[in-house]
């Protein structure tokens, strides 16, 4: 039996992670375990494997799960629900991903007895909170190594240096200065980020964007989508049902054919600073409007503005690492008990980079077109019983002026 420390690294099996890699063994003399996630980034993981074994790594400390579905159903479609939105636009691609990793992370440091787990994050951006918020509510006594916090490799040209020292092999993408952008990517987004697009004042080159075709360049005829809602989550396209993950995989690739779901934000970090990146998100900008489609006509009135209410909040918990918090969570049961009959069919309109709906039902709608209408209704709305109303609600505003009169102001 080893006294060496264990610890589960996240790991890409990119150079950042590879130097983390070698660096553990040099400064913490420990047993290494890597984890690397599947989340539909669409790059292929396994070559990880390979890479670890190279650094000397044992086959059985090499964990590479497909975390797909868990990540669809357990997180986005969750998030979804409460139609999560921060800034106003920002719809947490990269945040909602965090809490399943470290999830995993404690998981496989469960199984393997590791008692320290390191990330890659580096110390002035939001990952490394959600990571290690996600590490302390799961396991409160974990150690915590974060590289990035403690060497002195705070530059590409010394992380490429100790590279080189250590024999990392270095792509010659890297080694020509790599690509323009910082890249991170699952199943409901892409972002870029850094290099290029520090400077708020460049304009982000149409070549950047991987997932979808510019709004001009889209197909000049629309695509209607059917989406099928059951209990708030979609579960089927134009009438065929998938699981979670291929459900947003496909809209990933309808929207993108269409030029929806690019975004170029200028967001606030919780670290204290501004930061500039651009987003892709078709599936999710889709799921969004298509969802709000349904509650329109399936929940009540002040449900609906209620969960409004909340959904800031919910973001900025989401956005600043608090998944795993009793807030979140309590937050969570209300927002799901609001969804027991958000359930029923959404048309979308795709085209030219914009989604709109044009077309709900449910078995579950409000929505009585007899109350509604503006021909004669049968009696079923008496429109005289709105002066009582109106003149209930100017009462505190008639008495306030009333009593500005007569103070002669």
């Amino acid at each position: 039996m080893s006294d060496k420390m264990k610890v589960v690294l996240a790991y890409s099996g990119g150079l950042d992670t590879s130097v983390i890699l070698k660096w553990l063994g040099d400064n913490y003399d420990c047993e290494v375990v890597t984890f690397t996630a599947d989340l539909g980034q669409g790059e292929e993981v396994e070559p990880a494997r390979a890479k670890a074994l190279a650094f000397g790594i044992k086959p059985e400390n090499i964990f590479i799960d497909d975390l797909r579905e868990e990540f669809v159903r357990d997180f986005v479609f969750p998030m979804f629900r409460a139609n999560t939105i921060y800034e106003g636009e920002y719809l947490l691609g990269t945040s909602i991903a965090r809490p399943l990793i470290a999830k995993r992370q404690i998981e496989i440091a469960n199984l393997t007895g590791a008692t320290a787990v390191s990330h890659g994050a580096t110390g002035k951006g939001n990952d490394q909170v959600r990571f290690e918020l996600g590490y302390y509510a799961l396991r409160p006594d974990i150690k915590v190594i974060a590289p990035w916090r403690e060497w002195d490799l705070n530059s590409r040209e010394k992380l490429l240096k100790y590279a080189e020292d250590a024999g990392i092999a270095i792509e010659s993408k890297h080694r020509g200065g790599g690509a323009p952008y910082s890249m991170d990517a699952n199943l409901l987004h892409i972002s870029f980020e850094g290099r290029h697009l520090e400077d708020p004042k460049n304009e982000a080159e149409e070549d950047m964007w991987r997932w979808s075709v510019s709004p001009e360049n889209a197909p000049d005829m629309p695509e209607f989508l059917d989406l099928e809602f059951q209990a708030g989550d979609l579960i089927g396209i134009n009438g065929v049902h998938m699981k979670p993950h291929e459900l947003l995989a496909r809209l990933n690739e309808l929207g993108g054919k269409h030029g929806i779901g690019r975004l170029d934000l200028v967001e606030n970090r919780f670290v204290g600073m501004k930061s500039r990146g651009c987003y892709e998100t078709p599936g999710g900008t889709i799921l969004l409007k298509a969802h709000r489609g349904i509650e329109s006509i399936t929940l009540d009135r002040e449900t609906a503005h209620l969960k409004d209410d909340l959904m800031p909040r919910y973001a900025s918990l989401i956005y600043n690492g608090f998944w795993w918090s009793p807030e979140r969570k309590a937050l969570q049961t209300l927002i799901d008990y609001t969804q027991t009959n958000v359930s029923g069919f959404v048309r979308v309109k795709l085209y030219k980079g914009s989604v709109s709906v044009v077309a709900r039902d449910s078995v579950h709608t409000l929505f009585d077109q007899n109350i509604a209408s503006f021909d004669e209704d049968g009696g079923a709305y008496n429109q005289a019983d709105a002066a009582g109303f109106i003149k209930l609600n100017a009462l505190r505003m008639r008495i306030a002026e009333n009593a500005r009169i007569k103070r002669g102001g």
